[in-house]
């Protein structure tokens, strides 16, 4: 190439974007770290009395840096505020939507299915095209999307019929009677919790809820201890039960509000302790299913 020809390339629009890095280490390098935090004001306004219909975001994009909405990295939730007799159309550039009935009952439309809910359930859609939520009596949806993941890569939702996800239904009763044998199960040294996760024959051979996701109803008897251990995956715990219980996130304690969610960042040492009378009882959302893909779990008691 003549040296005529090269300073042209150097010229182009396309060299001018270029940029070169060489650092001697690049694993110095960090985003802004997540937080352990609660979001307790949201909870107070998605409980209010007088909240109209609408959704209520769980936003810590100040804190991580993001320049869109999100409560981690890699996840966003919402509480849906749906009064009785109204209605509420959500739009979410996701691959899918993991949803959590905290109160009331109605139904959720999407594309040609409907699910119709109550207090207890939990139910999964394809992001990406609208959905028409009904109360029937004044309602509380708790979702979780992978919204933030998306945005980083400038993605879209699947297009309609396209999605891996299909809408799936975990109502409160099968929910429950999955317990009896979780808390008749032994406790042996490999236990992690006393929990029932949600998956879908689409999800095979994962026992995730969406590919990225995956979710459980998670419980711990009065008096007892969730022994210490650490994942790669961040948590968002939505406190079901929450009276008496408290988490320890590194050296930090954390006294659980019910209805209020908390972050459990990647990687740090944590445990829960119930020292009420009842048994705790949360919603667990996690982005485990991406590092499940990637063999990146990194689980341990240590």
């Amino acid at each position: 190439m003549s040296g005529e020809a090269a300073a042209d390339t150097l010229e182009t629009a396309q060299a001018r974007r270029a940029r070169y890095h060489t650092s001697e280490n690049p694993f110095t390098f960090s985003w802004p770290a997540v937080p352990a935090r609660q979001f307790l004001a949201e909870r107070d306004l998605a409980f209010a009395p007088g909240t109209a219909t609408g959704p209520i975001e769980l936003d810590a994009s100040d804190a991580l840096g993001t320049r869109y909405p999100a409560t981690t990295p890699t996840l966003l939730a919402r509480y849906l505020r749906i009064r009785a007799g109204e209605q509420l159309r959500t739009t979410f550039a996701s691959a899918g939507d993991v949803y959590y009935v905290m109160r009331g009952s109605g139904s959720s439309g999407h594309a040609a299915e409907t699910i119709k809910w109550g207090a207890g359930d939990v139910f999964c859609l394809p992001g990406g095209a609208e959905t028409l939520h009904r109360a029937g009596e004044d309602a509380i949806l708790f979702v979780a999307t992978d919204e933030p993941l998306l945005a980083y890569e400038g993605l879209r939702g699947p297009a309609a019929g396209q999605a891996r996800i299909q809408a799936t239904h975990w109502p409160h009763r099968e929910i429950e009677s999955r317990f009896d044998s979780v808390w008749a199960r032994p406790i042996t040294a490999n236990t992690t919790g006393h929990s029932v996760m949600f998956t879908s024959a689409a999800m095979h051979p994962s026992y995730t809820t969406t590919p990225t996701i995956n979710a459980a109803i998670n419980t711990l008897a009065p008096h007892c201890d969730q022994r210490p251990h650490r994942h790669n995956g961040v948590a968002i715990t939505l406190a079901i039960q929450g009276e008496g219980i408290h988490s320890m996130i590194e050296d930090q304690r954390v006294d659980w509000s019910d209805g209020a969610a908390q972050i459990t960042p990647a990687t740090l040492l944590h445990s829960h302790h119930n020292r009420g009378s009842k048994r705790m009882r949360s919603l667990v959302i996690q982005d485990e299913g991406l590092h499940f893909y990637t063999r990146t779990p990194g689980f341990s008691f240590d």
